[in-house]
């Protein structure tokens, strides 16, 4: 079968992440269920129905930058089809994804989060407070992402050399530096993790109160618990601590293509979009000082 052949590809030789497989099987099932209503399929649909399904999205309130994904997915389909020469046209060629505007990435004031990380009454006792607030402290010291930081090991931790071993996208691997402070705070953490381990091989860096791997929800849930404590934002998510520590390094004065290589980011065009919130943050600093702003 075709769609099984396509989502091998992407596993196994695009090396994508379970997340991105997930996205992909569900646009294409939408995408199938569509076609139904004019009697296609994935082989004998043509770029007008693609269309029609991409304003049929669109007048149901699915934002641009969703609809946009949802195209990339087909885009990568179809191309397969044509590369496996199971399709001789690729019917995407003909549709033109709709614009979206900018979106500057959301991020948390760094004097607040630092106000959060170093108070000595919202973090408790014992394991769970001290996972906790080095769960806050490695995103937004390091600018992980949730996936990398599911996936440390203990063995990616060198605190000698001060610098954490990341296997990012596509298996790629980085070194991120890590200051004195956080070495001190992983210290005690690993301290804290013997007493809850009752699995010797557990080789996870972050664990539950059980000793077991954490997951994506356990992350999620601590981080917007405390986050909810300095921000209204939306969304209180990792990744909002990942946009905060790209933000703060520029405001600092840190060069683009040294925030690029820290970020894990294969293009430049990536990192680009924080360097807006510093412009931003310039814009305001000048009318707040210049006497005729």
């Amino acid at each position: 079968m075709f769609l099984e052949r396509f989502f091998n590809y992407l596993q196994y030789e695009k090396r994508y992440s379970q997340h991105t497989l997930t996205a992909y099987k569900n646009d294409l099932l939408q995408f199938e269920n569509f076609l139904t209503e004019f009697e296609s399929d994935f082989l004998t649909v043509n770029h007008q129905q693609i269309r029609t399904w991409m304003i049929t999205l669109l007048d149901d309130g699915i934002e641009a930058r969703s609809v946009n994904r949802k195209i990339s997915t087909l885009r990568a389909f179809y191309k397969f089809l044509v590369k496996e020469e199971i399709l001789a046209i690729n019917p995407v060629l003909k549709v033109q994804a709709p614009k979206v505007a900018k979106k500057l990435p959301a991020f948390v004031e760094e004097a607040k989060l630092i106000t959060l990380l170093d108070s000595a009454s919202v973090f408790e006792s014992g394991f769970v407070g001290v996972r906790d607030k080095l769960i806050l402290e490695l995103l937004f010291g390091t600018g992980i992402r949730l996936s990398e930081l599911l996936g440390l090991t203990i063995s990616a931790i060198d605190l000698n050399s001060q610098t954490i071993k990341v296997l990012g996208k596509r298996n790629k691997e980085r070194i991120v530096p890590i200051n004195h402070s956080l070495v001190n705070q992983i210290k005690d953490y690993l301290r804290e993790r013997l007493v809850v381990i009752t699995d010797t091989n557990m080789t996870s860096f972050i664990v539950t109160e059980k000793g077991e791997q954490a997951y994506a929800k356990l992350i999620y849930r601590i981080v917007h618990r405390y986050l909810s404590l300095v921000t209204t934002q939306d969304k209180k998510s990792p990744h909002l601590l990942r946009h905060s520590y790209a933000t703060s390094l520029l405001n600092h004065g840190a060069d683009i293509n040294a925030i690029k290589e820290l970020l894990g980011h294969a293009s430049l065009a990536a990192t680009q979009v924080y360097t807006h919130n510093s412009i931003e943050r310039i814009k305001t600093i000048y009318k707040q000082a210049h006497p005729k702003a």
